[in-house]
């Protein structure tokens, strides 16, 4: 996603979550301090368990902030059954309320096929987020081992959200995280928060 962002002319940086087999709410929330205060220029993307992250972290904004587009894909506040040991990660999700207000454009995805992520707790987070989700029939938990290998649904969404005067800079800089591929079986580690800054 990165390298499609940045030949688009977006700046993006993609740097790890900290000890993604194992991870931490307090160590993932301060590796997203790097983003700084949001503003309209700025795209975060979040896939799985990096969408509570994210959400966390426009939660826990103190300044005022106002954000330029959200995705989330496969994102969730609730305990996933199919990985209980995410459960203390998980706790009790997030308080979304204050955030739909100060988001440009919003998007959640999600496939009709998660076997980690149930579709109602997609739904559930795309309702807190006064969103609609937009489904991908087929793309499991849309990593390479479910045969995904790119998102064209969020690059066309994050695309949307740059003006056309065929420049970009940075605001301020960008942050994000994405973990190299894993097996299925190591999902519970995987996420990705990609912020990318437009002007």
């Amino acid at each position: 996603m990165a390298e499609h962002l940045e030949s688009a002319g977006i700046p993006t940086l993609v740097p790890a979550l900290p000890v993604p087999e194992a991870p931490d709410p307090g160590s993932w929330l301060n590796a997203t301090q790097q983003i700084g205060v949001p503003d309209e220029d700025t795209i975060l993307i979040a896939h799985s368990l990096g969408c509570l992250t994210v959400l966390r972290y426009l939660a826990a904004q103190q300044d005022p902030w106002r954000l330029g587009k959200l995705i989330l894909v496969s994102g969730f506040l609730d305990p996933l059954p199919a990985l209980p040991n995410l459960d203390g990660y998980i706790g009790e999700g997030c308080d979304v309320s204050s955030i739909p207000g100060r988001i440009g454009r919003l998007t959640v995805i999600r496939s009709d096929d998660d076997p980690y992520v149930p579709t109602g707790h997609t739904d559930r987070l795309a309702h807190q987020l006064m969103a609609t989700p937009q489904v991908v029939t087929g793309a499991g938990h849309f990593l390479a081992t479910d045969g995904v290998t790119a998102l064209p649904e969020v690059l066309n969404e994050a695309l949307t959200a740059i003006p056309l005067t065929g420049t970009s800079r940075p605001h301020h800089q960008p942050a994000g995280g994405q973990l190299p591929a894993q097996p299925a079986a190591a999902v519970d580690g995987r996420a990705e928060i990609t912020t990318a800054t437009t002007t």
